[in-house]
């Protein structure tokens, strides 16, 4: 049945990946547009948002993030679709808001198909997969898996920048409109693939049952103690 709850993950993906997309052009098409103050701003959205709405959905805010916890198991595929769904609306409105508040158009920039494009945004992403996943996998706190998803994206911004634009996100890409299947579609899709499975495999406790969404530990339980059964008094004997 569709809830309060479900609605609220779906709410929090919207608004997670809408807000990244609007600080990722408002840095990118401003007079600091480069890497390292689009990385920044892209991380601390990130973490932000995550503290914000995190817990709610996941904390995902990107369809490749999506797809590589789906082929881990952690993300049923109903639940996936929409997510990806409404990421990719958060990210359009984002769009619009953008050359509303500017009041303009926004030409491409996704350019052509190019290998180093896709070989940049593959490696940036499996590296901001990969501490998601370490992250996720030790069930560490929000705040702390929230600073490892911000820290995590600004690495692999800057990683992939000498190359790309360094969204890393298929949804910031359409945002951007940077919407280019063979990169910056693609090239996120693989790197988080290859950046969530390599943690998984290798480095991941051997029958963790850990959730790609972080949940509250439930509360300690304290037992009751046991009234002592208080002895029947002997009976003297006549």
């Amino acid at each position: 049945m569709f809830g309060r709850h479900k609605a609220a993950t779906l709410v929090a993906e919207f608004l997670g990946t809408g807000a990244l997309t609007l600080l990722i052009l408002s840095v990118q098409r401003s007079t600091i547009g480069v890497p390292f103050f689009i990385a920044a701003a892209a991380g601390l959205t990130v973490t932000l948002m995550w503290l914000a709405v995190g817990k709610k959905s996941g904390g995902y805010f990107n369809p490749a993030l999506v797809i590589g916890f789906w082929t881990v198991r952690k993300i049923n595929t109903a639940t996936a679709v929409l997510y990806i769904a409404v990421q990719l609306l958060g990210a359009w409105a984002a769009y619009g808001l953008y050359t509303y508040l500017v009041n303009n158009t926004l030409q491409p920039v996704g350019g052509e198909f190019s290998s180093r494009i896709l070989v940049a945004e593959t490696v940036g992403t499996a590296l901001f997969a990969f501490g998601v996943a370490a992250a996720i996998y030790q069930r560490l706190t929000v705040a702390v898996t929230a600073t490892m998803a911000g820290l995590a994206l600004m690495i692999g911004i800057i990683a992939a920048s000498p190359a790309s634009l360094g969204l890393l996100n298929p949804a910031v890409a359409l945002g951007v409109r940077a919407w280019v299947l063979g990169t910056y579609v693609l090239g996120p899709v693989l790197g988080a693939i290859i950046g969530i499975n390599l943690y998984a495999l290798l480095f991941a406790d051997k029958g963790s049952n850990s959730s790609a969404k972080v949940v509250a530990a439930p509360a300690a339980v304290t037992k009751k103690p046991v009234a002592k059964k208080k002895k029947a008094p002997a009976k003297k004997k006549k």
